[in-house]
């Protein structure tokens, strides 16, 4: 996989060569501030550097389409998708009554929650930061780890993790179970299933519903479609740089990332303050010594809207994220017009927000289970929901 895409890019790159190379300045553009000094930032393209510049853009990333995407095993049908919605908001689903879905990817904050690692149950804190949900359904694994192999495996996570919304399944079946008007929609939504109301059918409701949350229409897509007019002279220089020092070889394809996996620090490994030695990444979960620190590349779709970054959280400006790549993954210590103007590229990957209604949700009914915000909660069955009160 690493070696196709880095062949793909190396494709895109010779093209950028044969015409617009970012960081050399062009006949028609001498450095400024006379002989010996180079330019404050990399000069825009001329009209033969444009084609090139947007040929190898092309051959190495893919607008976000319009269109709600399939998803295998799930077909996406209206039912599914306005059941996902209320299952989204309601903090019924976690054992205190107060968190949901939306707490850690706040679909008005760029489908994350602008914290360096969330607050779960108990105000107790993450381990890492909350990833966008916005366009997941393009990634090939979900989490920083790429521990859940689809949407909906990674939908079932968070409800029962100690740290997170501290339920098990028992708890969220009998709270909709004693609804009725989930009953219904339950049925409506699986018309196939014996058992309509199941943590499975609860996982693939709400995995349906995060496939509709795509950004779409963004500046750079609309570069891509077409519209060269729409970057300006700093985000194209952005653009070419981004591709010139190598930051397509991970960030690539319709999500600019999310489909494979790369040591955080392939050159140099950052301190320990972005880096924290006890989180080795996707070791935890293959147990192989070489994915030690090993990360899935993040999606850069709507990064501007995601700060703090890394999966530590500790980075608050894109520029200073984009300097630290630099260093960590190029071995290049970028300048700060070199910084600026790829910022400036990946601010213009923010696409058109969800539009998203608060849903009405059904009143809870006297055998409705009452929250717990004390219970104990975590993933091992041993441990599974304590003091539970029995339903009044």
């Amino acid at each position: 996989m690493r070696n196709i895409v880095l062949a793909s890019v190396a494709a895109g790159l010779a093209v950028l060569a044969a015409g617009f190379v970012p960081g050399e300045p062009s006949a028609q553009a001498p450095p400024a501030g006379g002989p010996g000094r180079q330019p404050a930032s990399p000069p825009a393209p001329g009209a033969q550097g444009e084609d090139a510049l947007h040929k190898a853009a092309s051959a190495t990333f893919k607008p976000i389409p319009s269109m709600v995407p399939e998803v295998k095993g799930n077909p996406v049908t209206r039912e599914k998708v306005e059941l996902g919605r209320m299952l989204w908001f309601d903090t019924r689903l976690s054992a205190s009554g107060v968190l949901n879905c939306n707490s850690c990817h706040s679909l008005a904050a760029g489908g994350s929650d602008n914290l360096e690692t969330s607050i779960g149950h108990g105000w107790q804190k993450g381990p890492r930061n909350a990833p966008t949900v916005l366009n997941s359904v393009f990634n090939a694994a979900q989490f920083w780890d790429g521990r859940a192999g689809d949407l909906r495996s990674q939908a079932q996570g968070p409800i029962q993790a100690a740290v997170e919304m501290a339920a098990t399944p028992e708890h969220v079946t009998k709270v909709l179970s004693s609804i009725p008007e989930y009953r219904d929609r339950f049925k409506a939504a699986f018309p196939g299933e014996r058992e309509p109301v199941t943590f499975d059918t609860v996982t693939r409701a709400i995995e349906a519903f995060e496939a509709t949350l795509i950004t779409p229409a963004s500046r750079f897509d609309q570069y891509l479609e077409g519209n060269r007019a729409v970057l300006t002279a700093e985000e194209k220089r952005g653009l070419g740089l981004f591709m010139e020092a190598g930051c397509a070889a991970c960030h690539n394809g319709v999500n600019l990332g999310g489909q494979d996996y790369f040591p955080f620090g392939v050159v140099e490994r950052p301190g320990a303050d972005i880096l924290p030695p006890g989180d080795k990444g996707r070791f935890q979960v293959t147990k192989t010594a070489s994915d030690e620190y090993v990360f899935r590349a993040v999606p850069l779709r709507n990064v501007a809207l995601t700060a703090p970054y890394f999966h530590s959280g500790k980075v608050w400006s894109l520029e200073q994220a984009v300097g630290v790549m630099g260093v960590a993954q190029l071995g290049k210590e970028l300048a700060p017009a070199e910084t600026a103007a790829i910022a400036a590229f990946l601010r213009t990957l923010t696409g058109e927000q969800p539009r998203v209604e608060l849903p009405q949700l059904p009143p809870s009914t006297a055998t409705t289970p009452r929250p717990q915000p004390l219970v104990k909660n975590s993933l091992e069955p041993a441990a599974a929901v304590q003091r539970q009160a029995p339903p009044r």
